[in-house]
């Protein structure tokens, strides 16, 4: 999920979290995970985590610090900083806080690539990463980090890109190595698999996951 109140889902403010919970539950899911913006997190985190526990969440993860792109790498550890002690209370709560990336953090600022500081800066007890797996799309492969940060990781985002179309398509139609990304997993921590792809893509890709064995 993504926070009702931090992403504007208004049908879903007015809901109480135990009845989101049956809602889901009713359709035969169930809900460990959720996004949240960096300012509720700050501003309301009492509350977030409230309904979080109320959810029955395992864990709530950060999807992105919002910072500009003339950050500098100062920003960027500072934002980590105030992570770890957001992690702090969520983890007294019972939590785990993660941490999402996008493309931004896979650029270098003064030689060096935002994503390796942020794995320095961050608690790896109180932040664990959810990895996009789309960034294959700039070259950078899920695998090499689950072994490069083992145990640093909770969770994966599953998309698949096509170099020579330029787009993302179904799991298992890309450039990923599924078999090679499923063995490094189990290095990486990884608890839990999001596929995340257009409902298209979604319905090839679920028989490909499906029939593959590591």
């Amino acid at each position: 999920m993504c926070s009702p109140p931090g992403y504007g889902w208004n049908n879903l403010v007015s809901m109480k979290a135990a009845d989101v919970k049956k809602t889901i539950e009713a359709a035969g899911l169930r809900c460990v995970s959720c996004h949240y913006q960096f300012q509720e997190l700050k501003q309301n985190l009492d509350d977030r985590i409230a309904y979080a526990k109320e959810l029955g969440l395992t864990q709530m993860i950060l999807s992105t610090f919002g910072l500009p792109n003339a950050a500098t790498m100062s920003d960027w550890a500072k934002a980590a900083g105030e992570l770890n002690k957001i992690g702090e209370r969520t983890r007294k709560a019972g939590i785990q806080l993660g941490f999402h990336n996008h493309n931004f953090e896979f650029r270098e600022i003064d030689g060096v690539l935002i994503y390796d500081r942020l794995m320095t800066e961050f608690d790896p007890k109180l932040i664990k990463m959810q990895f996009q797996v789309a960034v294959i799309s700039l070259g950078y492969k899920a695998a090499t980090y689950l072994r490069e940060y083992p145990g640093r990781f909770i969770s994966l985002h599953l998309a698949d890109y096509a170099p020579a179309e330029k787009k993302q398509v179904a799991v298992g139609k890309g450039a990923v190595d599924w078999k090679d990304l499923f063995k490094a997993a189990k290095k990486g921590g990884i608890k839990n698999y999001f596929v995340e792809v257009d409902l298209d893509a979604l319905k090839q890709s679920i028989p490909y996951l499906r029939a593959l064995k590591v």
